[in-house]
């Protein structure tokens, strides 16, 4: 189960079972604008064979926090504090040689973009190829055969002459997938998938969930599943985080907050999505709104200028004091128990069917 804390809050120690992690994380980036508090204080763990989905809105912190996990930001511009750990070896603060040895290796990350990740100068088999012979020492004809073996795991024709074409030669899908082939290729006890089946068809995402789902069980690895699809996250990850604005929001396991929500954030996620039972003339329930600039994220509650129960809360808590996010099954919200089941039961539950 996921670990949170709010930023005021005292450190919590690590499980006795935490393989990753992270602790009162913040970044923030210098811009010619200010500061951007791209994530606020977070704090999670994740177990070794256990699978942690990362839902939320652009912007909500999701990408950047997983970025920070792999040191991939630019320490020019970026601010880094919090302690990040991956069975038991800081990270954060971490020099960049010991970093090399353990991004692909030991951990891995499919980016959502896969032609700006891969580079148009070399063959899709080469740069497959490349972590696989630099971290195992395999020669170069090895490395070839494995980046063969990948494209086959993943879906891509006659993997055996595709090996040899350069991105470009590819279709949007067939990239995502050999992205996919690239991150997995020396079996990463760590991998972060971010969007990964976004350019894929129904019966290829199905594919590669599988092939995620036969990496865990042969390795027991680790997997952070960021996505915007709901559907995905209920048939494949463990548990839940819902990122708002940098910050975490409600945490639990993905059965207890699909059908229990507790967060008017999550709500308006979950009535978001169209329903296969509804008229099809019926208009959807969207988030009223924009999320916030993190320049200078609201005070209190960041969803507060977008909630709709606001008001049923006595004072001015809403909108002034940070809500805190308990041990456990939890959502940071200032609305006490009985109202979030009687809001939930009586205004939301009858939209999602």
């Amino acid at each position: 189960m996921t670990t949170l804390t709010k930023t005021e809050d005292a450190p919590v120690p690590a499980g006795p079972d935490s393989f990753l992690s992270v602790r009162d994380l913040h970044v923030r980036f210098s811009t010619e604008d200010g500061v951007v508090k791209a994530v606020d204080g977070l704090s999670f763990d994740l177990e070794r064979g256990k699978t942690l989905g990362i839902v939320g809105e652009s912007g909500s912190g999701k990408s950047v926090t997983n970025l920070a996990v792999l040191g991939l930001h630019n320490p020019k511009s970026t601010e880094i504090t919090g302690e990040i750990t991956l069975d038991g070896e800081t990270l954060t603060g971490a020099r960049e040689k010991t970093l090399e040895k353990l991004r692909g290796n030991k951990m891995a990350m499919i980016f959502q973009d896969a032609l700006a990740a891969l580079s148009p100068y070399y063959t899709v088999g080469r740069q497959i190829a490349e972590p696989f012979i630099k971290h195992t020492g395999a020669s170069k004809r090895e490395g070839r055969q494995r980046a063969i073996e990948m494209l086959t795991k993943v879906g891509i024709p006659q993997p055996n002459l595709r090996v040899d074409d350069y991105p470009h030669q590819f279709s949007g899908g067939m990239r995502q997938r050999a992205m996919i082939a690239m991150a997995l290729v020396c079996n990463p006890a760590l991998l972060i998938a971010d969007e990964p089946t976004t350019a894929l068809d129904v019966t290829v995402q199905a594919q590669i969930l599988d092939l995620l789902k036969d990496l865990q069980q042969e390795f027991g690895s680790a997997i952070i599943l960021i996505t915007h699809d709901l559907g995905v996250v209920a048939n494949t990850a463990d548990d839940l985080l819902v990122m708002y604005a940098g910050r975490a929001v409600e945490r639990g396991s993905v059965k207890e907050i699909l059908t229990q929500p507790q967060h008017p954030y999550t709500w308006g996620l979950l009535s978001s999505m169209p329903r296969l039972s509804s008229d099809v003339n019926e208009a959807l329930n969207p988030i009223p709104g924009a999320p916030p600039s993190l320049l200078d994220p609201p005070t209190g509650c960041a969803f507060h200028p977008r909630c709709g129960f606001v008001d049923e809360v006595a004072g001015a808590s809403c909108t002034g004091d940070r809500p805190s996010l308990a041990l456990g099954r939890a959502a940071a919200c200032h609305l006490n128990a009985e109202q979030k089941q009687t809001f939930f039961t009586e205004q939301i539950k009858p939209r999602l069917g």
